[in-house]
Formats: structure tokens, C-alpha cells, sequence
């Protein structure tokens, strides 16, 4: 058939293409071709040939993707509960006036949907602002809150390095007036027990304030109108070098080369206390009020840190710019290190795993009455923790169990089924994880089998003898040792044994 011949030819054509690694641009167009003549080719033939993909920057997860998953996530609700938080829910999509205006540079990636009985919707960009809105809304001044939940955005997807489409977000903020800097420290502490507790590999938390950085930017002569572009490229330190930066600062965004130069002197320091003393003498940005409040909290802050013994993972970082439009004082950004080889040094940093900061205005931004809620909080980059942990399974080979299953209701012989079934009922009722294989007779061994290959570590099998003298046997299936236990006590022989 012509058409079949002409699909045929086009895919070639599409294979040559990513071959010869052309434009991709180019072979996206010749791939969008090559789908509507078969789902042409498809139509004629009378029935849909269905496209087996998920939508571009998302993925399916299997079961031991999940096991992965669900370890993670236990990790960080354990460290959010056990730091006093309480859980909430928002929908998915709000109105898309709460979202508008909150981003900055990065509004452009919210995905606006089409218009629904006369409102307007987008789909959540994060977490934050959902929550900003939601105390607003029930006039709440005070909460301690996490909230685990997937987001979306329209970003061009580099799937590799854990950046998604649609993508969870793990938020713990604390809303209500303190005094300074107590919540802020906390907050970096939950990130340093988080990462901790993963065993990710070294780690350091970057520290900021907004206000130091606003100070810096008048000092070197940036115009008000410019601080949020400016601060946007300074964002961009941790992707490019200071000479890329200072270009686009100059090039595209109109600003003066000796402000630029200025900005230089500052962004490429980074230390602790000492660097905080040292900023808190320097002639300009101690002239600076903003600047000089900043330091003062930062100050503040790291002497909270050293109470809690975790400034060995933290460095105060001039270049730290978040682009957010909506913190307003301390910003920070967890970023895991690795030793690049045996000859460097420095080591290099592998990613952004957890940020945050302080948003003071934002609750106001929807109240009625303007009125502010201070709060802080910290986001953990669950996917990029994903893709890390995931790699490192596969490279060690480390078997992963997917259920939690504790015991296999097995029989020795023919004709128990019914046996089988009222022990597993048993055990059910008893809060026992059990399975039982779904054929009338099957084969000791293949029972056996089943537990070697699921990891389930215990077998209670069921046999004419055993039911004659009231006990069942079990067996462990690691070390292949079988104990007869009496039925009445096999609950807690069970529970016994899968403590641990």
C-alpha cells in the first residue's frame, strides 16, 4: 500500500535525523509528521492506533520506583512531625489571579487552563503561594504546617537531572509573628536533619538575606527598577561563570559595567561569622539601612546555628539571589557536593536539593485588609533526591523490596486450599501482612520460590499432620529453619520475628 510505503519512508527519514543529530527543533517537526500519517494510516484502517507515551516531563513510577519513594517521603514526614508540624491540602488549581505576579521571571512556566464556567485557572506552581492564600482566606496568623503535594510547570524538561513537568514538593513553613531569626533556624536545621538522614553524600546549606542583597544592588548603583532583573542573573552564579553573568547584566538588562563590576566585588564572597563581621565594618554597605538589617539578622542567625552544631554545613553566600519574587529577608539553597576526583580541591556542587526563605508580605498580598503574616519556610527537591537514590540503587544492585508482606500461607500437600484460606483469614483479622497464591494445589516449591523472589521472609505452612496435631509449620526463608508453632500463639511468633 502507497500509504504504508510513505509511513515507512518517513520514519527513515526521522531515524537519519537523529543520527545525523540535526536541529531538534527540526526533528520534532518531521516526528509530529510522521505520528499524523499513522494515525491517518490508523483512521482508514478503521480503528485508533493509540501513541503509548507519557505527556513530555512526566514519568511513570514502578514498584520499586515507589519503595524508593514512599522511604523518602517517611524520612521527611518523620523530621516535619517530629519538629511539632501539622498537615494541610489545597487543590490543585487555583484561580489564576492568585498566581499571577508571584513568580517574577518565572510566571511564564505557570500552565493556565482553559476557562471553566467563567473562572479563569491555573495549576499550582508551588506550594507557597496556595498557602499564603489559604491563611489569608481563613484569617489564620499563626500555624506550623507541612504540606506534601504535586506541582507543574511549564518548563522545558531535563528529565536526566530531575526537572519535571509535574513534580512533588515537600513544604514545611512556619506563619506567625516570633522574634527574629528562632523559626529561620529551625528551618535549616529540618534541612540539615533531612539530608542527614538520607545519607545523600556531603552537603553544604547556602545562606542570604534579600535585604543584604538589595542593599549590595543600591550601593553598586542599580537603579530600584532593575533590582529583581538583576537579581535574577545573580541566580544564575551557581550555572554560569561571573564573566557570563556580568555580560547579560551589561548586554541585555541595561546595566552600567562599573555597577556590574561593583556587584562583582560582592557575589564572589562567601564565609561565615567572620565574613558577616567583616561586611557589618565595610564603609558602603554599613551605610546602607536595608544592607546593615540584613547582617544584623544573619548575625543573629548563625549564632542559632552554632547552638544547634550545624555551621560546618553552612555558608553565608553573597551570589544566593533565589528568584522568587516574593521573599523579602533570609534565603537559603541546600546543594549536594561530590568530589569531582582525587586532584581537586574544591568540590563541585551537583545540584539544588532543598531552598527557602522568608516571605513576609506575601499573606497580605491577598488579605482584604492587608494585613501580614510573617513566615518561612523550606521546599526539599524530592525529584532530584528521586533520581540520586535511584541511580545509586542500580549501580549497587541493592534488591528493593516492594510489599511489606511478612508471611505466605502455604500447603505441603493436595486439597487444602479451604485450609489456606481460613488460616490467611485469620491472620488478616490478626493485623498480619499475608499472601496466599492464587491456584487450588500449587507446588511446595513454587511457594517457596515465590518468598525467595519477593523477599518475604517467613512461610506458614499449612499440612495434614500439622492440622491434626493444632500447630503450623514455619519456616524462615533466609536460613531455611522450620519451627512447629502452635496455631493460638502463631500470630505473635509471627510479629515476633518481622519486628525488626
Amino acid at each position: 500500500m502507497a500509504e504504508e510505503a510513505a509511513v515507512r519512508a518517513q520514519a527513515e527519514a526521522v531515524r537519519r535525523l537523529k543520527q545525523d543529530k540535526a536541529d531538534p527543533d527540526e526533528i520534532a517537526k518531521e516526528v509530529a509528521k510522521l505520528l499524523e500519517m499513522k494515525a491517518q494510516l490508523g483512521a482508514d484502517e478503521g480503528k485508533h492506533k493509540f501513541v503509548l507515551k507519557t505527556p513530555k516531563g512526566t514519568r511513570d513510577y514502578s514498584p520499586k520506583q515507589m519503595a524508593i519513594r514512599e522511604r523518602v517521603f517517611n524520612v521527611i514526614i518523620t523530621c516535619f512531625k517530629r519538629h511539632g508540624a501539622e498537615v494541610i491540602d489545597t487543590p490543585v488549581f487555583e484561580l489564576k489571579e492568585t498566581l499571577t505576579g508571584k513568580y517574577g521571571e518565572d510566571s511564564k512556566l505557570i500552565y493556565d487552563l482553559k476557562d471553566q464556567g467563567g473562572e479563569l485557572l491555573s495549576l499550582r506552581y508551588d506550594l507557597t503561594v496556595p498557602f499564603a492564600r489559604y491563611l489569608a482566606m481563613n484569617k489564620i496568623t499563626n500555624i506550623k504546617r507541612y504540606h506534601i503535594a504535586k506541582v507543574y510547570r511549564r518548563d522545558n524538561p531535563a528529565m536526566t537531572r530531575g526537572r519535571y513537568r509535574e513534580f512533588y514538593q515537600c513544604d514545611f513553613d512556619i506563619a506567625g509573628q516570633f522574634d527574629p531569626m528562632i523559626p529561620d533556624a529551625e528551618c535549616l536545621k529540618i534541612v540539615h536533619e533531612i539530608l542527614s538522614d538520607l545519607q545523600l553524600g556531603d552537603f553544604i546549606i547556602k545562606v542570604n538575606d534579600r535585604r543584604i542583597l538589595d542593599g549590595m544592588f543600591a550601593v553598586c548603583g542599580v537603579p530600584d527598577s532593575k533590582f529583581r532583573t538583576i537579581c535574577s542573573s545573580v541566580d544564575k552564579l551557581d550555572k554560569m561563570p561571573w564573566e557570563e553573568v556580568r555580560s547579560e547584566m551589561v548586554g541585555e538588562k541595561g546595566l552600567s559595567p562599573e555597577a556590574a563590576d561593583h556587584i562583582g566585588e560582592y557575589v564572589q564572597l562567601h564565609g561565615g561569622l567572620d565574613l558577616i563581621e567583616r561586611l557589618l565594618q565595610d564603609p558602603k554597605l554599613s551605610q546602607n539601612k536595608l544592607a546593615k538589617e540584613g547582617l544584623g539578622d544573619m548575625k543573629l542567625l548563625f549564632e542559632y546555628l552554632t547552638l544547634f552544631g550545624i555551621t560546618g554545613k553552612i555558608s553565608f553566600d553573597l551570589s544566593l539571589a533565589r528568584g522568587l519574587d516574593y521573599y523579602t529577608g533570609v534565603i537559603f539553597e541546600a546543594v549536594l557536593l561530590q568530589q569531582e576526583n582525587d586532584h581537586v580541591e574544591e568540590p563541585v556542587s551537583v545540584g539544588s536539593v532543598a531552598g527557602g526563605g522568608r516571605y513576609d508580605g506575601l499573606v497580605g498580598m491577598f488579605d482584604p485588609k492587608g494585613r501580614k503574616v510573617p513566615c518561612v519556610g523550606v521546599s526539599i527537591g524530592i525529584e532530584r533526591i528521586f533520581s540520586i537514590l535511584e541511580q545509586r540503587v542500580e549501580a549497587s544492585e541493592e534488591k528493593i523490596r516492594t510489599t511489606e508482606t511478612q508471611v505466605l500461607v502455604a500447603s505441603a500437600q493436595k486439597k487444602l486450599l479451604e485450609e489456606r484460606l481460613k488460616l490467611i483469614s485469620e491472620l488478616w483479622d490478626a493485623g498480619i501482612k499475608a499472601e496466599v497464591l492464587y491456584k487450588k494445589n500449587p507446588k511446595l516449591l513454587n511457594q517457596l520460590q515465590y518468598c525467595e523472589d519477593t523477599g518475604i521472609p517467613l512461610v506458614a505452612i499449612v499440612g495434614e499432620q500439622e492440622l491434626k496435631d493444632g500447630v503450623i509449620k514455619l519456616r524462615v526463608v533466609a536460613t531455611r529453619e522450620e519451627v512447629n508453632v502452635r496455631r493460638e500463639s502463631l500470630v505473635e511468633e509471627i510479629r515476633m520475628r518481622t519486628s525488626q
